[in-house]
């Protein structure tokens, strides 16, 4: 068996895998908002040892565990940096030595967004497809690219979705740059501009029910709330996204022309199939080949996908394998 951990703004997810990709047990628990890298690193350790004890099989056992992270990866190294919407991860930080020494067991890291394709490629809705796009709408907005059933990295930044600029000069993005998608359409962006706007006066029941949730952030469930109450500026803000997404996709799509577009994070799954409609429709009118665009779907491993990705890191001797 082999684990795997999808660390996110908000949560952190693990999952413990069989040799055919079959979940035999999982953990969830809240991203720490407080101390810093040594502290996400406790919780992770923690996810793993809960989703281990459900499959029934020691850490140290394990075949090694793949982490999925924001941030700039050293896959070599098993170093995170500039993790910025994570506690205080500014700086470098030893994930994968961490993790080795918490959990008894190897370590691969790889970029969150580029193994959820990869999972979604091998195991889900990409199945049929030798080139496609990820979105993955979340705390940020992060993209993966499959060219000729693999997938395409670049120098190491690849799939920025997030980072294409659709406004010039418009609103500031987390990563410091300007007139992003994620500025409009990252949870985390959008809660920034919730909050100010709601310091201005605007009403909203979006804070009134994230603290009735017990929660501290505007989570993908808060939004999802609000809307349904028909929140007048969650509405507003979740249209903007809409139309930065749309319109960064159709960008994106105009270089590459791949065969599909899947749609998945935390954002994108909880809203669903209605805004994945909505954003294939913002997408339209930016679209070149307009009159032929590609299969646009919604992720089919759901909230598990980033963990099962992140195990897949882990490769298994093909003896294992072929048994």
């Amino acid at each position: 068996m082999r684990a795997g951990i999808d660390l996110g703004g908000t949560k952190i997810q693990a999952v413990v895998i069989d040799d055919e990709g079959a979940v035999k047990g999982q953990e969830r628990l809240p991203t720490p908002t407080k101390g810093g890298p040594a502290d996400v690193a406790v919780a992770m350790a923690t996810s793993v040892r809960t989703a281990a004890e459900q499959a029934g099989v020691e850490t140290a056992d394990l075949s090694g565990v793949g982490i999925g992270s924001p941030g700039v990866i050293d896959a070599r190294r098993g170093v995170v940096s500039s993790a910025r919407n994570l506690p205080s991860w500014e700086g470098s930080f030893k994930l994968g030595a961490a993790l080795t020494e918490a959990l008894g067991a190897r370590v691969r890291i790889d970029n969150d967004v580029n193994v959820a394709t990869e999972a979604e490629l091998a195991l889900g809705a990409g199945r049929p497809y030798r080139s496609m796009l990820g979105v993955f709408w979340g705390t940020g907005v992060g993209g993966g690219i499959v060219l000729r059933g693999r997938p395409w990295l670049g120098r190491g930044a690849a799939g920025e979705i997030g980072h294409v600029c659709v406004v010039i000069d418009g609103a500031r993005c987390p990563c410091g740059r300007r007139g992003c998608v994620e500025a409009y359409a990252g949870r985390k962006a959008l809660e920034e501009r919730a909050r100010h706007r709601h310091e201005k006066g605007h009403k909203t029941e979006l804070f009134k029910i994230m603290e009735k949730r017990g929660r501290d952030r505007l989570t993908s469930g808060v939004w999802a709330r609000a809307l349904d109450h028909d929140d007048k500026l969650a509405h507003k803000l979740i249209d903007e996204a809409v139309d930065a997404l749309g319109a960064g996709v159709a960008s994106t799509l105009n270089v590459l022309d791949v065969e599909a577009v899947i749609l998945g994070g935390g954002l994108g799954l909880r809203l669903g199939e209605p805004y994945r409609k909505r954003i294939e429709e913002a997408m339209m009118p930016h679209l070149f080949s307009s009159e032929n665009p590609p299969p646009f779907l919604m992720a089919e491993l759901g909230d598990l996908g980033g963990a099962i990705g992140a195990a897949l890191l882990i490769k298994l001797p093909k003896t294992a394998a072929a048994s």
